[in-house]
This record gives C-alpha cells, sequence and structure tokens, in this order.
C-alpha cells in the first residue's frame, strides 16, 4: 500500500491516464484485474472554469474506481487554481497536475510538458492549488523538454517543496513523445532525491516487468499506459496469452457493455474499435470476421459474432 496524503492506494501498479482511452468503463474494467487506483483523461482548465458540460462530464466516475485521481491541464494560475475548486465539488481523491504532455497544441502554449520550461512557476501553481483544496495533489512529468533540458530533478524539487504529495515520472523527454525508450536511471534519480511517493512510467510490458522496475529502481509504484489497452490482466498476474477465447470474449463482452453504457450502444461500439483491435492482438483470426466485428454498431450483433462457433473454431492463440 502506498500513502498519498491521506489516501490510501491499494497497490502499486495502476492505469496510466491517456487522452481517448482512460475513461469510465476503461478504468473500471482495469480496477476489475487490480489496477491500484484511476486517473481520468486530462481535462482543460479553461474549459472548467466555465464549466462545459462536456469537460465536467469526463471526470463522472463509478464507486469501483476509487481512488479516483481527477487530472487536470493548463497554463495559467490563477485558472488551474480555480478549476482545482471547483472540481473538489465532484468528490475526488486526489487532483494530479498534467506536466507530461506531448503534443504540441497543448505543451507549445505553455501546458503540459510546456510547464517543464517553467519549474519555478510550476511550484507556484501547486502551492495556488494547494491553498484551494483540501485533497491531495499530484503531478505527472517527463524527464525534460529535450535532450539538451532533462531538468527532471529541479522540476522533482521544486514541486516536492511547493506542497506537492507525490509525483509521476515518465522516462522521456517531451521532444521523444513515445519514441525511443523510457529513461529509468533518471526516474530512480527522482526517487532517490525526494521524500514523497514516486510512480515510474514508460515502456512497461507485463505485471512481471512492473514488479522489476518496482524493485529495481526503488519508486513507489508504476503506471502502466499503451500496453493496457485491450489487456486488462497486466495488472494481475493473469497472462493473456494463457487465456481461453471464452475468458477473453467475456472480458470483451463486459468493457463493450459499460462503454454503451456510458456513451451510448452506436458511439459506445466506434469509441471501443480501438480497445477491440488490441483485444485481438496476438490471435490467429479470419480478417473478415474482424472487419465485420470493427463495423457493427448494434450490440446484439456484435455479442452474437464474437461467439459464434465461427469465430471460435478460428480463433487459435500464438
Amino acid at each position: 500500500m502506498i500513502q498519498i496524503g491521506n489516501v490510501t492506494i491499494p497497490g502499486r501498479i495502476s492505469l496510466s491516464p491517456m487522452a481517448g482511452i482512460s475513461d469510465s468503463p476503461t478504468r473500471r474494467i482495469c480496477r476489475k484485474f487490480g489496477a491500484a487506483f484511476s486517473y481520468t483523461e486530462f481535462v482543460n482548465t479553461d474549459e472548467i472554469i466555465h464549466k462545459a458540460p462536456k469537460a465536467l462530464k469526463m471526470f463522472q466516475f463509478h464507486p469501483e474506481e476509487r481512488p479516483i485521481t481527477f487530472q487536470i491541464f493548463g497554463n495559467r494560475l490563477e485558472v488551474i487554481a480555480e478549476a482545482a475548486e471547483i472540481i473538489q465539488e465532484l468528490k475526488p481523491d486526489i487532483i494530479d497536475l498534467n506536466m507530461g504532455c506531448s503534443t504540441r497544441k497543448v505543451s507549445l502554449r505553455g501546458a503540459g510538458a510546456g510547464l517543464l520550461r517553467r519549474p519555478v512557476h510550476t511550484g507556484k501553481i501547486i502551492e495556488a492549488i494547494k491553498k484551494r483544496v483540501t485533497v491531495p495533489v499530484t503531478a505527472k512529468i517527463r524527464i525534460g523538454w529535450d535532450s539538451e533540458n532533462r531538468n527532471y530533478l529541479e522540476v522533482a524539487k521544486i514541486l516536492e517543496d511547493s506542497g506537492v504529495d507525490a509525483l509521476t515520472v515518465h522516462g522521456r523527454t517531451k521532444e521523444m513523445a513515445y519514441t525511443g525508450f523510457a529513461d529509468w536511471n533518471a526516474i530512480g534519480e527522482v526517487k532517490s532525491s525526494v521524500k514523497i511517493p514516486v510512480f515510474g512510467n514508460g515502456d512497461i510490458k507485463s505485471f512481471q516487468e512492473a514488479q522489476k522496475k518496482i524493485q529495481e529502481y526503488g519508486v513507489d509504484g508504476v503506471l502502466i499506459g499503451r500496453n493496457a489497452i485491450g489487456n486488462p490482466w497486466i495488472f494481475s498476474e493473469i497472462k493473456k496469452e494463457n487465456l481461453s477465447w471464452t475468458e477473453i470474449s467475456e472480458v470483451i463482452l463486459q468493457h463493450l457493455s459499460w462503454m454503451i453504457e456510458n456513451f451510448g450502444e452506436e458511439f459506445g461500439l466506434v469509441l471501443f474499435r480501438k480497445h477491440l483491435v488490441k483485444y485481438l492482438s496476438g490471435l490467429e483470426f479470419d480478417p473478415l470476421w474482424k472487419s465485420q466485428l470493427l463495423e457493427i454498431r448494434e450490440f446484439d450483433r456484435f455479442e452474437e459474432l464474437l461467439i459464434s462457433r465461427r469465430a471460435v473454431s478460428s480463433l487459435v492463440l500464438h
């Protein structure tokens, strides 16, 4: 167990926040298989202070997702602090400041990883949030803007001194985005330099590798991002390659039913396609069957095709 402020995290491996991925249904399926806590997708603080319905809807969650962390992003101190105060009313367990998003539209306007270029300013942002909320405040950073500006130790120390309750470090620079390899030595350095809990993030492909990273680098926990898509079993000792098609298809249908419950039938099925592709990764199947599945917009037809005898007989694990 890990303590973040007054919040107890009942485990060490969790789902990383990902735009367009870590919605409520996906968080629920990952929690079901052992993810220790949940992050919402990041939400723009400019939209929060204007009470935009679409933005506030992204903070909806189910009780089983707790502990739940609301993640926000922005570049203006007063706006971020006000947004944090507004969303505290929605009862998160933790509020997290995104300082890691590398997309141009976010980072080049000084939000996300753009905040890494203004370490002192980020410290003031954390202080301002802490004055407005009573829940723990955390931050998710990268190791720097680019290879010439790897200021992760400076940023980590400033954030700790400003009162941040925990840090997550993605072991890449903003410029790397998701290319190359995460620098876990840098993540370990951050853990050694601060007294608050530190989570590592980057390139974790299995439950066993997550445990190894925790032991090797001394981090309090790890977040798994892309490799958890279509593989919620990664948060447990269950290996997807050892599962039967029946076991896999049951989880697919559960995840999809929650997507439909959350987003409606047609849109839920459309949004689920990116997850389905990953669920089917590593399996052999009739390509025509897969393409039909990806085009269906009614749950009953999807379920019928998924569990059809033809599908079962043609699906074999590598």
